[in-house]
């Protein structure tokens, strides 16, 4: 049965390869500033400074070449790179009929990013233990199903909506069973997530058409439409707050789905309705922290948003596609949040006292 589930799983994750033609792209470089000489560049009223940069290659073919380069200071802190001596920057690589050029692209910031990983994971692993290790699966196994079928279905132009359900439900199913292991509590988990989750699909939907939202709510929106105007970007927009909604889902349903067994261990008199009661006086403690830690991630990241109503009307800010965007996103998680409580304590009542009733069955004609 493992064997099967994971074989699915890999296959998912290997098949969108084979559709989708790779464009030829160089890689960049890794290149480190040697000196720096500011130039004055005053010109119809702009005041601009231009860096001439020296910047030592790194890596690549053309390794420990110093370079030549411009960087433009254009005073907006949006689009300048403020370079100093031994920085670090990635350079963009460019080949033409003259050669390869290259060009500042940024500064290297992957460094602080390894860091915080490491300290994640140790942390994890030293806190959770065996249970640690298996979410760090979870986790990396969940990321190649966003980065190698997610994103490449979407790319084929399947419907986003379909693809995002598929990889939420796949992703569930290999946290709950990993972390929780084969079992009823695992399993009720599983299907108080998917309800959830479903009801939060439709709600998005009725939503986007409501509202008339356009699926533009950024500029990475932008960007993606300059590069594939064919895309679905309303099934783009669904399938992000799904995504969104789903770790949130995942812990509510897991903590119902646990509490309901653990005090059906302790006490296997307790019916379905009171096992039921059970589980949603647990929920109610869970949804108020979780609904409010679901709206301030959403307000943590949107706070410049947030800012600029303080220089705008408040009915056109409250209108604008972005806002009602954010607005709805973090409404339709926090719904999905709070319907998981009563989805996952109905479902884990019934699932966890049938199956261990029948359980107990067997065992007593086993003894006879």
């Amino acid at each position: 049965m493992i064997k099967k589930f994971l074989l699915i799983i890999f296959s998912l994750i290997l098949l969108p390869a084979f559709g989708i033609d790779e464009p030829t792209i160089l890689p960049s470089e890794i290149g480190i500033v040697d000196s720096i000489e500011y130039i004055d560049l005053n010109q119809d009223d702009i005041n601009q400074v231009k860096q001439e940069v020296d910047v030592k290659i790194l890596t690549g073919e053309n390794k420990n070449q110093i370079l030549k380069l411009d960087n433009m200071l254009t005073g907006n802190p949006y689009y300048d790179i403020k370079l100093s001596k031994g920085t670090k920057v990635i350079l963009h690589v460019e080949e033409d009929n003259n050669g390869i050029n290259y060009s500042i692209e940024d500064i290297k910031r992957s460094n602080c990013l390894v860091w915080l990983s490491l300290i994640f994971c140790g942390l994890l692993i030293y806190v959770g233990r065996k249970k640690g290790i298996a979410s760090l699966l979870s986790i990396g196994i969940t990321l190649l199903l966003i980065t190698h079928v997610l994103s490449p279905l979407i790319l084929l132009k399947i419907n986003p909506i379909f693809v995002s359900i598929l990889i939420c439900i796949i992703s569930t199913a290999i946290t709950m069973y990993l972390v929780g292991g084969f079992n009823a509590k695992s399993t009720s988990a599983l299907l108080g997530s998917i309800a959830s989750l479903i009801f939060a699909c439709v709600l998005s939907y009725l939503t986007i058409i409501m509202a008339h939202l356009t699926g533009f709510s950024n500029e990475n929106s932008i960007f993606l439409y300059t590069a594939h105007p064919e895309l679905n970007f309303i099934g783009i927009t669904i399938a992000t707050m799904i995504l969104a909604t789903l770790g949130a889902v995942m812990d509510v349903a897991m903590s119902i789905a646990s509490t309901i067994n653990e005090i059906y261990n302790v006490d296997n008199s307790k019916t379905i309705r009171e096992l039921f009661l059970s589980g949603m006086n647990v929920g109610k403690d869970i949804i108020g922290t979780m609904a409010n830690t679901l709206i301030l991630v959403y307000l943590g990241g949107s706070l410049p948003l947030l800012l600029l109503a303080n220089n705008i009307d408040l009915q056109k800010f409250l209108n604008l596609n972005q806002v009602v965007t954010e607005i709805a996103s973090a409404l339709i998680g926090s719904i999905a949040i709070v319907i998981c409580v009563p989805f996952t304590a109905i479902i884990a009542a019934k699932f966890i006292s049938s199956l261990k009733n029948k359980k107990n069955i067997q065992i007593n004609l086993d003894c006879k």
